[in-house]
Formats: structure tokens, C-alpha cells, sequence
């Protein structure tokens, strides 16, 4: 592991800090390097939630490294095995991933926060994607974002590239919850430990479901979910937790979650 990125684990879950000053941006080598960690984390049983956040103040992240694409860093486009930062693009990661940001979200930085399921922010924080003044297209960020809060809202950033504040961003639900600084972390992890706690096959059938079915019309993802065709669907309905829920519920007790 590089000296940019720090990871730590605690009761299935993990961990990863961005620590790369002044601006935690993210070049080739460092983009690959997210993508196995987060690959490690999809493919290890034993973690349950992922939480990316990253080091200082100022920014959360500040997106691509501008002066190593400026020298060459960019022209071969091999983000690693998770697309860009890791997360964008990592096939089959079907478990809750918590961004925690503090300070600025820029172009990159700010679709880094939108790989993840929630998010939760320092009041300080501020968000914007300026790639339209660099003449270039924030690419995930102008297909997710359209989706994520209102479309006249989410054209004018793009269109734009103005700043949001993180009280407007709370209210047009880009954010989960905004907090003092002092109280994120806390917090962040009083949320994953719920999560960690949960049934992480539902979960897993949860994200496959909400991320597959964007693709498709409200009758013929049912009918998916009814024929089992999603395959996170298929392995819960035929899992020990499917039935523990059940035999919890009528035994009045709380559910004991094996993951299997």
C-alpha cells in the first residue's frame, strides 16, 4: 500500500483514507491502488460496509490530478480494476459503501462521493463540478447526477459549474445529513455499525436491484425479482437469514444474521 491510502477494519467494516496534499487528488497510480482495495473488500465475506473518507480540512477531494494528466498520467484512461477512484465502475460491489465528506467536493472528488450509497457531510463542506470551465465533460457525475436530485438543479451545476453549499445540498437531498465536523466520524461509524449489523444478503439484493433496475421498466424488473433471475435475489430467497427473519419475528426475538 502506498502512503496516500490508509485502511482500517473494525467489526466487518472498512476503512479507506485518502491522505495525497494539498487537494487528496487522485492520479493513475493512486486510482488503481482504491480500485484493489475496494475489490478486496467486495470479495472478502467478512466485510460488511466500506466507508471512504479522506485527510484535512479543506478538501474532501479536489477530483483528477490535473498536473500529472498534464504530463501524460491520463492518456491511457486505465483507471484500475474499479474505474476512477476505485468505485465508479467496480463490477458486482453489492454492499453499502458510506462517503464521509469533509470540505471541498470537486469535479472528481465530487463523483467519487456519488459512488457511494450514503452520504454524510461536515456543514462546512461545499460541492461543485467545474469541468465545463475546463472544457472537458464530467462524465459520471452527468449521468448520475440528473437522477440523484432535481434535473434543472443538477443541469445548472453541470452547465454551470457553480458552487453548492451544504445547506442547499441537504436540501435537495445530494446528502444525507450535515453535521459539525467534529461530530462525522462519530457518526459515520454509528451508521455503518447499524448496517454491519443488518442481513447483508438483503442488503446485496437491495443494491444489485436499485442498480440494475435503472436499465429497466417497472413490470420487467418485478418479474426478475419474482423468477429470481437477479442473482443476489436468487441466493437470499434460498438463504438460512431469509428463514431466520421470519422464525425472529415470530419468536419475538431480535435476528441473528450469518451472511448465509
Amino acid at each position: 500500500m502506498s502512503d496516500v491510502l490508509t485502511t482500517r477494519s473494525e467489526g466487518g467494516i472498512l476503512e479507506v483514507t485518502l491522505d495525497r496534499p494539498k487537494a487528496n487528488t487522485i492520479n493513475l497510480e493512486t486510482s488503481r491502488e482504491m480500485g484493489e482495495i475496494f475489490q478486496g473488500f467486495r470479495d472478502d465475506p467478512e466485510m460488511r460496509v466500506a466507508i471512504i473518507k479522506t485527510a484535512g480540512d479543506k478538501f474532501f477531494c479536489a477530483g483528477w490530478d490535473l498536473k500529472a494528466a498534464a504530463d501524460g498520467d491520463a492518456v491511457d484512461g486505465n483507471y484500475g480494476v474499479g474505474g476512477f477512484a476505485g468505485l465508479q465502475e467496480l463490477r458486482d460491489l453489492n454492499k453499502p459503501v458510506i462517503a464521509a465528506v469533509n470540505g471541498m467536493a470537486v469535479g472528481g472528488g465530487f463523483e467519487m462521493m456519488l459512488s457511494a450509497d450514503l452520504i454524510y457531510a461536515s456543514d462546512h463542506s461545499t460541492f461543485a463540478l467545474p469541468e465545463i470551465r475546463a472544457g472537458t465533460l464530467a462524465d459520471a457525475a452527468t449521468i448520475k447526477l440528473p437522477k440523484r436530485i432535481p434535473y434543472h438543479i443538477a443541469m445548472e451545476m453541470l452547465y454551470r459549474g457553480r458552487w453548492m453549499d451544504c445547506e442547499e445540498a441537504l436540501r435537495w437531498g445530494l446528502i444525507n445529513e450535515a453535521m459539525p465536523v467534529d461530530l462525522l466520524m462519530d457518526r459515520v461509524w454509528e451508521v455503518a455499525r447499524e448496517l454491519a449489523a443488518g442481513p447483508p444478503l438483503v442488503f446485496a439484493s437491495i443494491k444489485q436491484v436499485a442498480r440494475e433496475a435503472e436499465s429497466m421498466k417497472f413490470q420487467e424488473a418485478m418479474n426478475w425479482i419474482t423468477k429470481r433471475q437477479f442473482e443476489t435475489v436468487d441466493t437470499l430467497y434460498d438463504s438460512e437469514d431469509n428463514m431466520e427473519g421470519f422464525k425472529a419475528f415470530a419468536e419475538k426475538r431480535d435476528p441473528v444474521w450469518k451472511g448465509k
